[in-house]
């Protein structure tokens, strides 16, 4: 998997992931840098759930747990009403980044 950053981004942080969406969960690695996020599938024949998150397209970023005690959730919501759910190690330090670009 390669990714093709724009000028002057730099990569913050970068992790393995499940996006959740609906009752699917999508393998993939979320990447945060200091101008947008990045969700890349690791499935080449998944390319369409591929996501490009600006930070202004971003209302509010909630924390969750999945099986109601594991706290490794991270629910974006975006100001278009769409709801993006990860599930990853270290959502605390993702959600933290995250916070501060929007």
């Amino acid at each position: 998997m390669v990714v093709n950053l724009k000028a002057n981004e730099i990569v913050l942080k970068a992790g393995d992931t499940n996006h959740c969406c609906e009752n699917d969960r999508i393998p993939g690695k979320l990447i945060v840098t200091n101008q947008r996020i990045y969700f890349y599938t690791k499935n080449p024949n998944a390319s369409n759930f591929n996501l490009e998150i600006l930070p202004d397209q971003i209302k509010e970023v909630i924390f969750y747990n999945t099986n109601k005690i594991f706290p490794n959730g991270l629910n974006l919501i975006l100001k278009a009403g769409q709801q993006l759910k990860f599930i990853l190690k270290k959502r605390n330090a993702f959600g933290e980044l995250i916070n501060k670009m929007y």
